[in-house]
């Protein structure tokens, strides 16, 4: 299925496709004041829609996410990482996604404060 979704404001839009069906709440020191609901995908299935130097890129601790924000209104709607075998990957905020109810969603936990 594919799902469009952006910031608050607009200026950064995208497109993901795959299949939705859980979302996972970390509990590491910025998803947590995020709020964001994450979910995992190759990064050759997300498309921006918008164009890339809409984006800011915060990192942290070890510095291997990207972690993808609006200047203007703040929203993070996904970040960008590599995971252990290699693979481009994006954490989409579902919560950025259009027509997507979240109580449909199972919602797993990470410890990300252990890492």
């Amino acid at each position: 299925m594919k799902y469009k979704g952006s910031c608050h404001c607009g200026q950064i839009a995208f497109a993901v496709e795959g299949e939705l069906t859980q979302a996972m709440a970390c509990n590491c020191s910025i998803c947590s004041r995020k709020g964001s609901l994450l979910w995992f995908v190759p990064r050759d299935k997300l498309t921006l829609l918008t164009p890339e130097t809409n984006l800011s890129t915060y990192t942290f601790n070890k510095h291997v996410i990207k972690h993808q924000f609006c200047p203007r209104c703040g929203i993070h709607p996904f970040g960008e990482g590599v995971d252990p075998s290699g693979t481009r990957m994006a954490a989409i905020n579902v919560r950025c996604l259009e027509d997507v109810d979240l109580a449909t969603l199972a919602v797993g936990s990470f410890d990300g404060r252990a890492l």
